[in-house]
């Protein structure tokens, strides 16, 4: 069986009880949520799974994983 790995991101909700949402830019439109972390990424992988699954049922190609997530701090004055 052929593995793929794909990028996902991982956002703390602004409502720190809300948890978190979590997304894969290779696969538009697939995302999920969870209360915590760990939930959050056993969610997403499920999704993952369920859409590669839907993909393959309807006949479609898989996307493959690409690296598409930069993450970069950038400091800046306040005006006064």
């Amino acid at each position: 069986m052929k593995s793929l790995s794909y990028e996902t991101v991982i956002e703390r909700e602004e409502d720190p009880e809300a948890g978190y949402s979590v997304y894969c830019p290779s696969l538009p439109g697939c995302f999920s949520n969870g209360e915590t972390l760990a939930e959050a990424k056993a969610n997403m992988q499920e999704a993952i799974s369920l859409y590669l699954e839907s993909l393959l049922a309807h006949g479609e190609l898989i996307p493959l994983p690409r690296k598409a997530i930069h993450v970069d701090e950038l400091t800046l004055a306040l005006p006064a």
